[in-house]
């Protein structure tokens, strides 16, 4: 049983394989956070597991006490679990809300509770999942507010066999008024002090998730969205991570939330150094009317705690991340090479040029050709036609469907781009439809990409997309979709909702969108969708409930994808990453690097070409064939297997990664060099993972070594060179 209930002290216990998350009910009402951390196998009274000396430390200073408890506590000081704005705790609230009379207080005090086994849905919302109620238990607190007859569900569910806590909530309103929702997060845990840094992952377009540190200080420290998605600048993944943690040792505290738009995840500091981890929906411009016998639903927190660095932390996320996020016929099963026009033609193809380029690729090895934008409406530019998903037959005379039928005789498989969140102001869906758009009713429309914003908040919206692409679905014979989204929120408005609820428009164009895609992707099973949003836009666990894969970045420099690549395996698993060999020089950094270097960067992602293969020179085509043989046959090391960063670009001049497959049979190396110097000294590569007592046998060279070495004294490298890579095959023997 991982939740266990000690009811005499008041105290539940949540249990993963090696950790606790403990709750108890102070004085009968509060649930306060105790613990969570390394696994504790018993639990004792609340005097005896937390100091409660500061009940009456006069250097709390101008902090008032709650006359509702027998001790007269003062809020500020307790580790509430569902921390509330108003009386008398001052940090960053869980709970905002406004109620008929106009006042924002709220005391939501313990009613009861329920531990069952398995773990629920959350309606209308990406979560992860169980697939046999013996896999987790879950564990339900209930709040009200006697007052305002506002009820609160905190719903917890600890894994049997992995070190994972999620967290949500369910707003219930049961009084006979309106209550208006300010801010309600999704979970916060507490630490007693602050020694530790704030470690999150931000960046820009083509530049993702870049590793970021800095200490705790006192007060309020965030990252945040405003832009209606995740983004490319932050990323709901935040850690905190005591003063030594490196990749093996350490106190690491991971929340990620499940979620695709506006959020906020941070940490407040208090004056006596106690420290309040949070994350939810971003509360700046959002509000939630809630009518009498309404419900809200938060997003998902997911909560890994690790006492043995970032690595053990990571490989706990990617377990989670592939197997109980990621869903269908493509979680299990190594999925297609694949090659994307984009890079090689933009706009400029016809159905000629595509097929000459699936010749290429199907002499090459490549499984699936697809064909990105520029295949609908007038589309000849970026500036016309998202929304006219009918296809251009000045350019696909014999329509998509002819096209398929062509690809599908090469051997290959077809996939197809779309947009369909997006709408053109030149297009024949705009003129139809004008107010599809988020807009704000005498306020101009800003413009990104060139594009608006359709309307997902909208139920004929939503339905019309769902029509429309299920119809094409239907109609060829197509197997992947590559689903963009090129810019962020602005003017956000719907025309068909009320005044008062104009500030709910960005949350449910979240709810709308995950309509849309569960609806297609119960409907069409058998399709392997990509997500993208002008790369890693919109790389989240929200999104990987829906979508098999994620286009990490449009940056496809094999110097940079190691940064990017890197920093986003902190919280992601490598088979949702999607990585490709594209052109040199790079377009997007006009570096020029060999192109096993590029194919290397790219095995540890979902494999790929973003180029013409048909402008290679021969040598330089063999590779490919070779590359793509290497990876079909170790493809399931790189992505079922434990990544370790052996040595990270963030700190070395060079980027290592290991990979030891689920059988710890097989373990492959990867080694860069970024810059290269003259008169480079050597350096030591300490594997990971293996067997000390085992012999590995070095599958290039012929080379043996014993797993002692490899990991305790190591490999000597020299760098010397710009842009160079190498790679080990290792097997245990």
């Amino acid at each position: 049983m991982p939740i266990i209930y000690d009811e005499k002290n008041k105290i539940f216990n949540l249990q993963t394989p090696n950790t606790s998350y403990v709750i108890g009910i102070y004085e009968n009402k509060l649930p306060i956070h105790i613990h969570y951390g390394k696994r504790i196998n018993k639990t004792y009274n609340i005097d005896d597991m937390v100091d409660f000396g500061f009940r009456y430390y006069r250097g709390e200073g101008f902090s008032v006490r709650s006359v509702d408890f027998d001790d007269a506590i003062s809020l500020t000081a307790l580790p509430l679990e569902f921390p509330t704005y108003g009386s008398g705790d001052y940090r960053t609230p869980v709970f905002h809300a406004q109620y008929e009379d106009g006042s924002t207080i709220s005391k939501l005090y313990y009613e009861g509770y329920n531990i069952y086994d398995g773990k629920p849905k959350i309606d209308g919302l990406p979560a992860t999942y169980v697939e046999s109620d013996s896999e987790a238990q879950t564990l339900e607190l209930y709040l009200k507010d006697e007052l305002t007859g506002v009820k609160v569900v905190i719903r917890y569910t600890a894994y049997n066999d992995r070190d994972v806590i999620t967290r949500s909530h369910t707003i219930i309103n049961d009084g006979n008024s309106v209550v208006k929702l300010k801010n309600v997060m999704s979970g916060c845990i507490h630490l007693p002090d602050m020694d530790y840094d704030l470690v999150q992952f931000s960046g820009q377009w083509a530049r993702e998730r870049h590793i970021e540190k800095s200490p705790l200080s006192h007060g309020k420290q965030s990252v945040e969205s405003l832009r209606g998605a995740s983004s490319h600048i932050f990323n709901p993944f935040v850690c905190l991570a005591s003063k030594n943690a490196t990749e093996d040792c350490g106190d690491v505290y991971g929340m990620n939330l499940v979620y695709s738009g506006n959020f906020e995840s941070g940490v407040y500091v208090d004056t006596h150094n106690r420290t309040r981890l949070y994350t939810g929906i971003n509360p700046f411009d959002f509000e939630w009317k809630l009518d009498k016998g309404e419900c809200f639903n938060t997003p998902e927190c997911v909560m890994v705690y690790s006492d043995s660095g970032f690595s053990k932390m990571s490989h706990t996320y990617h377990k989670l991340i592939s197997n109980r996020l990621c869903r269908g016929k493509y979680r299990d099963i190594e999925r297609p090479v694949l090659l994307n026009n984009w890079e090689a033609t933009y706009f400029n193809f016809d159905e000629e040029k595509i097929v000459n380029i699936a010749k290429k690729a199907a002499e090459a090895g490549v499984e699936l050709l697809v064909l990105d934008d520029g295949w609908f409406g007038e589309r000849n530019d970026d500036h016309t036609s998202l929304g006219d998903w009918f296809v251009n037959k000045e350019k696909l005379p014999n329509g998509i469907s002819g096209l398929a039928e062509k690809i599908n005789k090469l051997g290959l498989k077809f996939g197809l781009w779309f947009e369909p969140e997006m709408i053109s102001e030149v297009s024949k869906l705009y003129d139809e439809h004008p107010d599809w758009c988020l807009h704000v009713e005498g306020r101009s429309r800003s413009l990104g990409r060139n594009q608006l914003i359709l309307d997902y908040s909208r139920d004929d919206v939503c339905d019309y997309i769902i029509e429309t692409l299920s119809d094409i679905f239907a109609n060829a014979n197509i197997e992947y979709i590559k689903w963009d989204m090129n810019r962020n929120m602005s003017e956000i408005g719907s025309a068909i909702l009320p005044a008062d609820r104009q500030r709910e428009t960005a949350h449910r164009y979240m709810l709308g969108l995950y309509r849309v895609l569960e609806t297609l992707k119960a409907r069409f099973p058998h399709i392997l969708m990509e997500g993208c949003s002008g790369g890693g836009g919109r790389f989240d666990m929200g999104m990987f409930y829906y979508f098999d894969q994620f286009w990490t970045s449009d940056d496809t420099d094999a110097v940079e994808r190691q940064f990017i690549q890197a920093g986003t395996s902190y919280g992601y698993p490598t088979n949702v990453m999607g990585a490709h060999v594209s052109a040199v020089p790079n377009h997007q950094v006009h570096r020029t690097t060999d192109i096993d270097t590029r194919a290397r960067v790219a095995y540890s992602g979902q494999f790929g070409y973003e180029l013409d293969l048909g402008l290679l020179s021969s040598e330089e085509f063999e590779s490919v064939k070779e590359q793509i043989k290497f990876y079909k046959k170790y493809s399931s090391v790189f992505h079922k297997g434990d990544m370790y960063r052996i040595k990270s670009p963030f700190e070395d001049n060079m980027t290592v990664w290991e990979f030891v497959s689920e059988d710890k049979n097989t373990v492959i190396v990867e080694i860069f060099v970024i810059k290269g110097a003259p008169s480079s000294p050597k350096f030591v590569i300490k594997l990971k993972g293996l067997e000390e007592n085992c012999m590995y046998r070095d599958e290039l060279t012929g080379r043996e070594y014993s797993g002692e070495v490899l990991m305790n004294i190591g490999l000597r490298r020299i760098g010397n060179r710009d842009y160079t890579s190498e790679i080990m095959i290792l097997k245990k023997i």
